[in-house]
């Protein structure tokens, strides 16, 4: 906290925050939620005005979970049950000992941390809370003298930017960013496309990007891990017993077991917990319905005690045909070890890496197109035979954020998904590190997430033999731009690297496929670096052959595209440019005329990093002769020569994912 002032209140100097002040614009980003409303009515109160004796978490863990208010943040409130479950989790987000009400170190400030793209950032807040007629108007306690769960709302709606931004969201996405782990999303309906494989291709519905393709849940691949895991379950539609709830709203699954029954055979119950403190549900499991007569009293008796506030029985089938699809999040050891949903094993060994889509340069876009080859690439090495995760984590893109938010999309034409983009991560096992790229991308791959999603994080999951494997993220469009970290989770030995040799800084393509090559080399003082066509030092410079082939020069248009990349920082860049020259057939390129004139040119020299050439070549041989402008000016250099080929294109007819719901789990307290 960067801004802050005093106010003088019991005889003590309390803090106000000013990067997060009590006024609304820490409420509100656009007014463009229900909360709108409120404008004029909220005013901002400490605890200890707001009751007696506030504390962070009461005696009773039951009255520490959170209750939702006006606010439409369940998704938010869902995950926050992982803290209460897990006290080393809770220390990392909430610091302990930190001086509170009473303590004669209280300045009325709290520190949080919420994990961001691969590390903690520590968010600090004043404790003034949004209140109505000095009531707590967003989240709180089931106790109403305990305060953790309204601190933790502000600080991360100060994250966020504002109260208003938490208003939509997914559970999954809270979920990493209050444990740094995993989470991913499962259906509960008949979605999950891809897990039917008695459904022909011809017979399947046509996929858009609003419905549903993600793996199926079945409860039994859970058992391991069921009092570890996090799970929450979504409803996006009002029918039968949970009508009450509306569209998109978020619930917290607190356990599930297996009962016997009175006939001998056995009921899966699940204990549910709706944010809003309530029960909202009139199945065959709520207080005294019918369900309870069929297992053994006693057994009844202890499992109706455990229900608190808010909570409520289901069975299976129940469970399974009210919501829509559940979100798992991967439990994390007290080391700090993610354990697999899938197998329970601990996976003792991470590494992460960022990378970005760079138009033109790295945002290459899905298989479908012939510029895939240009998205970054990554080296996954495995030492021994285990199960791996890999993740690909987008940087989410926000309007008018502060401090801890990102920057904008470009493109603001894209309002439904404007927060993320569709993306996929796809995995080949190379048996060398060299290797033709554009023969390996013509067989499919090892591994991948299928489809392209608007989720801001996709999971890749799998059981991997020692070796090395090539990671290639993509957006679905080329020249979509974000940043992004790509996460390795494994029980084996791993090591993660960026694939160093650049992609070229070319204009995007869809005139057939095309086969990139790069060169390395250096203008060094007396001997290289022999400057322009005015010295006549110039062929001194050195040169790279290349060939236009028949097919290549039979169709019109563009065939050849060149980029020169110089190897210095922006602050000492030499103006740079290249010459490509037409080499006599039986002639060597050291053995061209020193007076012949070249073909094609990319001058005048410029001092940037990269120029580029695009051009139409006849079939032959030529050379390329990068350049500085004036003669014995040393630097290193890479050039990437891009041709055109007449190999066909894959096209892996991708579909979208499921779209991200924008929308998703908004609720409002009903009264």
């Amino acid at each position: 906290m960067t801004g802050e002032g005093r106010t003088q209140r019991g005889g003590e100097a309390l803090v106000e925050d000013l990067d997060f002040p009590s006024d609304d614009t820490s409420l509100f980003s656009d007014s463009s939620t229900p909360i709108s409303r409120l404008q004029g009515n909220i005013t901002w109160w400490r605890p200890q005005e707001i009751c007696q004796s506030p504390v962070l978490f009461p005696d009773n863990i039951n009255l520490g979970h959170a209750k939702q208010g006006l606010l439409g943040d369940c998704w938010f409130l869902c995950a926050c049950t992982v803290l209460l479950k897990n006290k080393h989790l809770l220390n990392k987000v909430f610091p302990p000992d930190q001086p509170q009400w009473g303590d004669s170190r209280y300045r009325g400030v709290f520190q949080f941390c919420f994990w961001q793209q691969g590390h903690w950032t520590e968010v600090t807040i004043d404790d003034r809370l949004p209140c109505i007629n000095s009531t707590l108007c967003f989240s709180r306690c089931h106790s109403p003298t305990a305060f953790w769960v309204a601190l933790l709302e502000k600080a991360y709606a100060k994250l966020h930017g504002s109260y208003e931004r938490l208003w939509a969201g997914q559970v999954s996405e809270a979920l990493v960013d209050l444990t740094g782990g995993l989470a991913e999303r499962w259906s509960l309906g008949e979605g999950g496309s891809e897990e039917r494989p008695e459904q022909r291709p011809e017979q399947r519905p046509e996929q858009d990007s609003d419905q549903v393709r993600r793996r199926r849940l079945d409860l039994n691949l859970l058992y391991h891990v069921k009092d570890d895991c996090v799970l929450s379950c979504s409803t996006h539609s009002s029918s039968g017993g949970a009508s009450e709830l509306g569209q998109y709203h978020a619930l917290t699954v607190m356990e599930w077991l297996d009962v016997k029954m009175v006939s001998g055979s056995e009921v899966r119950l699940l204990r549910i917990r709706n944010p809003w403190g309530r029960c909202c549900w009139g199945g065959a499991w709520i207080g005294s319905g019918a369900g309870w007569s069929s297992v053994d009293p006693v057994c009844a008796s202890d499992l109706q005690a455990r229900v608190a506030e808010g909570e409520f029985w289901l069975d299976e089938a129940e469970f399974m045909s009210q919501f829509d699809d559940v979100t798992v999040g991967y439990p994390i050891s007290e080391e700090g070890h993610l354990k697999s949903i899938y197998t329970g094993s601990l996976l003792k060994h991470s590494h992460q890496l960022p990378g970005r889509w760079v138009k033109g340069h790295s945002a290459g876009g899905s298989r479908n197109s012939s510029s895939y080859g240009t998205n970054p690439k990554f080296w996954l090495k495995v030492s021994d035979r285990g199960e791996v995760l890999v993740s690909l984590l987008q940087q989410r893109k926000r309007k008018n954020t502060e401090k801890y938010a990102q920057t904008p999309f470009e493109d603001s034409k894209n309002t439904k998904h404007q927060h993320y983009r569709a993306t996929a991560l796809h995995m080949w096992k190379v048996e060398k590190k060299r290797f033709n790229l554009s023969r390996m991308l013509n067989k499919p791959p090892c591994a991948s997430t299928h489809c392209h999603a608007y989720e801001r994080e996709v999971v890749l999951h799998g059981q991997l033999e020692p070796g090395y494997y090539l990671l290639i993220p993509s957006t679905y469009q080329p020249g979509a731009e974000a940043r992004f970290l790509v996460r390795v989770f494994s029980s084996s030995s791993i090591s993660l690297s960026a694939l160093k040799s650049p992609a070229p800084s070319l204009p995007l393509t869809i005139d057939g496929e095309w086969e990139t090559s790069y060169f390395r080399g250096s203008w060094s003082e007396g001997t290289t670096a022999g400057g322009g066509r005015n010295f006549l030092s110039h062929w001194q410079n050195p040169c790279f052959p290349f060939t236009v082939s028949d097919d290549s020069a039979v169709t019109p248009g563009v065939n050849v595209r060149i980029t020169l990349h110089q190897s210095r920082p922006d602050t000492d860049l030499h103006p740079i440019g290249f010459h490509i020259y037409k080499v006599p057939e039986g002639v060597s390129a050291q053995s061209i005329p020193r007076d012949e004139d070249p073909v094609a040119s990319c001058v005048p020299h410029c001092y940037t990093q990269d120029v580029s050439l695009a051009c139409s070549l006849p079939s032959g041989a030529y050379t390329i002769l990068p350049s500085t402008y004036e003669p014995n000016c040393s630097a290193s250099f890479t050039l990437s020569l891009a041709r055109r080929i007449h190999r066909k294109v894959v096209k892996s007819q991708e579909r979208l994912g499921r779209a991200i719901q924008e929308v998703s789990h908004i609720s409002v307290m009903q009264s």
